[in-house]
């Protein structure tokens, strides 16, 4: 969904999520994420790591600027486009 359209009260599914649609939301439930809470606790990075071993492919590295964007949504922190993680998954990514 639409980050501006986020209303924090009615998250119920994946594709409530911020930048969630179908396809984004069908990679998370590979990942056995299957509703919003099952978020807590998760690692972007390792969620990225996963999905590419599941499936197979290298997927683009966009894919964990999403995961981010979720990851801190349901941690608490507002809605943003995922393009706002894409610096900080450089860096991150840099160091390792």
């Amino acid at each position: 969904m639409n980050p501006s359209k986020v209303v924090r009260g009615n998250i119920s599914k994946l594709t409530d999520l911020p930048n969630i649609g179908k396809a984004s939301a069908a990679d998370l439930e590979l990942l056995g994420i299957a509703k919003p809470d099952d978020l807590k606790g998760q690692d972007p990075y390792e969620m990225y790591e996963r999905l590419c071993i599941i499936t197979g492919v290298r997927h683009d590295p966009c894919v964990i600027d999403v995961f981010i964007s979720v990851t801190c949504f349901i941690n608490g922190d507002e809605p943003k486009v995922w393009w706002n993680y894409t610096v900080e998954r450089k860096s991150v990514l840099a160091k390792k």
